[in-house]
């Protein structure tokens, strides 16, 4: 069952924590899908614009689409994240996405917040969510250099941009990095300006965590013992910490390396053990079954596993 982001966000919200995970291919769709049902628990399919470029967007949609009739009893919403306003604007044509990410955080204060009201005018009127963003959440942290504390999301910002743009949900900066080298050193989430944040901001607003992928150090290891080579240090977000993340606001966390090193992992391992396949399916299915299962693992984590029932009352009963 497809529903609107916002409605499972609203239902989240300091109760439990919504995995976002990115798609870009058959096997993750349908792995995201069957982890719903083998979790009970909620998801949201999210696609990146090189997502989009990689496997088409009217591919991606259909994708979605078939894996919701597959999967009745999946609990899923579709999103489009870290799009600029080009790629915000066909999801919303399109019909076919529940809210949209506007990533303009980049830009400086007063311009994010022309950016993203543009946006969320256009999504509102097609009756989508936009999720914003405010703060630097960096990306390849192991080149990263400079202050990483003035960073972070100032929280009178926080207030003065929900206000000034109308977004439904705002992703904040609080210590995490995208990519597989997240954490070095003293390097740590900021829980007491997530507090700080979620105190300025209105009742029951839904925050959400980017770059919160925990790169497992097992995976790590087996990819490197497979003849990858990652950097053996490199971590991520202590799952322990998701519980406490959602009393603080967090409705919604993206997870995105964990399944890129799954897929890593995987196929480096498949092949060699087994060089003489050349059988995609072989390594696919093996794919699509341990991603499932991080799927249940990250439920549990987030505390959204079993919650299916709960989400299907709370949704008729809104209605």
């Amino acid at each position: 069952m497809l529903m609107p982001t916002l409605d499972l966000l609203k239902i989240a919200y300091g109760r439990f924590i919504i995995g976002a995970y990115n798609v870009q291919n058959m096997e993750q769709v349908l792995a995201v899908f069957r982890g719903s049902l083998a979790a009970q628990a909620p998801v949201i399919v999210a696609t990146v614009p090189f997502a989009r470029d990689y496997a088409g967007a009217q591919m991606l949609q259909a994708m979605v689409r078939a894996a919701d009739e597959m999967y009745p009893g999946a609990v899923a919403a579709l999103h489009l994240d870290h799009g600029d306003e080009a790629h915000c604007l066909d999801a919303i044509r399109s019909g076919a996405y529940h809210s949209v990410m506007i990533d303009a955080s980049h830009m400086p204060f007063e311009e994010n917040i022309r950016v993203t009201r543009r946006i969320v005018e256009r999504a509102h009127a097609a009756g989508l969510a936009v999720e914003a963003e405010l703060g630097v959440v960096t990306g390849q942290e192991a080149r990263h250099s400079g202050d990483a504390h003035a960073a972070l999301t100032d929280p009178d910002q926080a207030a003065e941009f929900v206000a000034r743009t109308g977004c439904d949900s705002l992703a904040v900066a609080i210590g995490t990095s995208h990519g597989a080298y997240k954490f070095q050193g003293e390097q740590r989430l900021h829980f007491d300006r997530l507090a700080e944040i979620q105190s300025r901001l209105p009742q029951n607003f839904p925050l959400v965590l980017h770059g919160a992928s925990s790169v497992p150090a097992d995976d790590v290891a087996r990819i490197n013992a497979a003849g990858g080579r990652l950097n053996p240090n490199a971590r991520g977000v202590d799952p322990a910490d998701f519980a406490r993340a959602w009393p603080l606001g967090v409705a919604k966390i993206n997870i995105h390396t964990d399944a890129h090193l799954l897929w890593y992992r995987v196929h480096r391992e498949h092949f060699r053990d087994h060089p003489e396949n050349f059988d995609f399916r072989h390594p696919g299915s093996i794919f699509m079954q341990a991603f499932e299962q991080l799927i249940v693992t990250r439920s549990k984590q987030l505390g959204c596993a079993g919650q299916l029932d709960e989400v299907r009352v709370q949704r008729y009963a809104a209605a």
